[in-house]
Order: structure tokens, then C-alpha cells, then sequence
């Protein structure tokens, strides 16, 4: 199931404009894949397929669209799969966040976490795993979650919805597509140097309280680059690795958090795989 050879493989990228995105449809190009990407941000989009044609990549399709529009997912699926066929990796990058205390956040934050952070991905899953499944050629899916779905940090209780339910949903693919020679990542970078760190929404704070923007140069400062990232997305394909971390600290404090973790997988992939054996044939 590890993808170590990316020359040729038809690779989905969404969130593709910009941070992380951006970064690894850089670096997979430069490996030979063939990239079809995607952004909410038509322009951020446009930059990186130009970036990318500069670097002698090849990005087969592109289109702007909110991943967050179940009906726009299914017709840039349907384009895709009628030009091109099915995907050998899919990248879940796309991504918001916003934080604050329950008193303080509005209802329209929490649904918009879950919308594109959750929703969003379960839309490409929806619409791209499936055939990838019926081509019969394995491939790798990529999810891209976040610290905050692993570990309980302070006014992300909207973001961490959407984030540790995408680890749920990886989680169980992890062990459900195995049969199918389909590898699942799930990504759990901690503080990054994207676009998101000056436009992040932060309920109840001024953002030019010293305290805050001590906070905010703290963050920065241990931030990695997202090219660090995107490294780390290909090598954890490479080696069929779960989670894939970028930084140590995220490493560390999720192993003190959960240190018994061989038991509870063992069971889980032999429960997926009793279950498995009830399925009915696919038509």
C-alpha cells in the first residue's frame, strides 16, 4: 500500500492555493506526478498550476470550487473521471479554522468548521475512493487533520470538532480500505507558517492586545514551513504511515496522551476485517 514512486500517478489535491496545499503539489510535481487540483480561491489556484508548469509539472485539471458544496464535488468528480478515470492518491487539504470560548464563538464559525473541514473531505471520499476501489489498483488516501484532533487545546472546541472527526473517519478507512490496498494517512501537523495564521478568526480577543500577538509571535516561532509538511505527507506514503507528524512536540504529546496503542489497533483491524467478511459482493 505505500506509494513510494509518484511518476505518473494521478494525484487529487485540494486546498491546492495556497499553505499546504500548495506546498505538496509542488513537491509532488516535482516527483512526476500528475496533479488535479482544486481551491476555493481562484486566483491562489491559477498561481500554483502556473508555479507548477514552471517547474515542468504537469497539472491535468484544475478548478476552483467549495469542497464544501457536495454538488460541486460530484460534478468535478464526474469531469474527472470521464477524461481522465480514476485517482492512484487523494489529498485532503483543504481547510479553515477559526477559534474561541463557547461564550464566544458564533454559531455560523461552528458550522462552517464542520462543513469544510469535515463535510468537505467526506465529499471527496464520497466521490473519489469509491472508484479507485473499483479500479482495482490500490492507491493512498490522504487526510489532512491537524494537533488539534489528537490533543485538547485551549478555544478550538469548533475547530477540534471537525479535526478529530476527521481522524474518526480516517481511522476506521485506515483499517476498511486495507483490503483494497488503499493506504490512509492522516496528517497532524501542529503550528504552520500559512496564510491562516494572520487571518485566523479569534472569538472574544483583540487581535492587537500585546498578550495576544505575544501568543500569536510564540506560535509563529515554533511554526514550520509548509513544505515541511508536504515532505512529511510523501514520506508517511512512502512508509504507509497512520499518522504523519512535521513536528516532535505534536509526536510527544500525543504518545503520553495514548500510550497503548498496538492492543486497541490489533483489535480494530481484526474486528474491520470479521466485518468485511459479511459484506455482500460490489455490482
Amino acid at each position: 500500500m505505500a506509494v513510494k514512486d509518484l511518476r505518473s500517478k494521478k494525484v487529487l489535491i485540494t486546498g491546492a492555493g495556497s499553505g499546504i496545499g500548495r506546498a505538496t503539489a509542488l513537491t509532488v510535481a516535482e516527483a512526476g506526478a500528475e496533479l488535479f487540483l482544486t481551491d476555493i480561491d481562484a486566483d491562489g489556484l491559477a498561481e500554483t498550476v502556473t508555479t507548477v508548469g514552471k517547474l515542468g509539472g504537469t497539472v491535468a485539471y484544475a478548478a476552483p470550487f467549495d469542497v464544501s458544496d457536495y454538488d460541486a464535488v460530484v460534478t468535478f468528480a464526474n469531469d474527472v473521471h470521464a477524461e481522465f478515470g480514476s485517482m492512484d492518491v487523494v489529498m485532503n487539504v483543504a481547510g479553515i479554522s477559526a477559534w474561541g470560548t463557547v461564550e464566544n464563538l458564533e454559531h455560523k464559525y461552528w458550522k462552517a468548521m464542520v462543513d469544510v473541514n469535515l463535510m468537505g473531505p467526506i465529499h471527496i471520499i464520497e466521490t473519489f475512493v469509491p472508484p479507485m476501489i473499483d479500479a482495482g489498483r490500490g492507491g493512498h488516501l490522504v487526510n489532512v487533520s491537524s494537533a488539534a484532533g489528537l490533543l485538547a487545546l485551549p478555544w478550538h472546541a469548533a475547530y477540534s470538532a471537525s479535526k478529530f472527526g476527521l481522524r474518526g473517519v480516517s481511522e476506521v478507512l485506515r483499517f476498511d480500505l486495507k483490503r483494497h490496498k488503499i493506504g490512509v494517512s492522516l496528517v497532524v501537523p501542529g503550528g504552520v507558517k500559512t496564510p491562516l495564521v494572520n487571518s485566523v478568526h479569534i472569538a472574544g480577543v483583540d487581535r492587537d492586545d500585546p498578550r495576544v500577538q505575544k501568543l500569536q509571535h510564540r506560535f509563529e516561532s515554533r511554526a514550520v514551513a509548509p513544505e515541511t509538511v508536504a515532505a512529511a505527507i510523501v514520506t508517511g506514503m512512502a512508509k504507509d504511515q497512520f499518522l504523519v507528524y512535521s513536528s516532535r512536540d505534536i509526536r510527544i504529546g500525543y504518545w503520553i496522551a495514548r500510550k497503548f496503542a498496538l492492543p486497541y489497533e490489533f483489535a480494530m483491524q481484526k474486528a474491520n476485517d470479521q466485518f468485511s467478511r459479511l459484506l455482500r459482493p460490489r455490482r
